[in-house]
């Protein structure tokens, strides 16, 4: 299955995860929600921290909550519906061949 063109490719995506991950990572309250929500311990954060699965569930945190998500989105300078499709890449729905 190709790639579908018109999605941001594998590399724009990991960056974006890796950006929202140093969002959360940024705040203490932000992270230790994200770490509570999901089960992740911090030293399974810092081992798994660049694995598209963790990317994935700091992206599903995020869409997750909606002023979390804007105001990351803000700060990121990315349209907030661009985490839906960034999330959806990483978890290999654009067919990564």
């Amino acid at each position: 299955m190709k790639r579908d063109p018109r999605l941001p490719d594998l590399e724009q995506c990991e960056t974006l995860g890796l950006a929202a991950l140093r969002f959360l990572a940024a705040d203490g309250a932000r992270l230790g929600r994200f770490l509570a929500e999901t089960g992740i311990g911090p030293a399974e954060l810092r081992a798994a921290a660049g694995d598209a699965e963790v990317l994935v569930a700091v992206l599903e945190h995020l869409l997750a909550d909606e002023s979390l998500l804007l105001v990351f989105a803000a700060e990121a300078g990315v349209r907030p519906e661009r985490i839906a499709i960034v999330r959806y890449v990483l978890a290999g729905g654009a067919g990564q061949n």
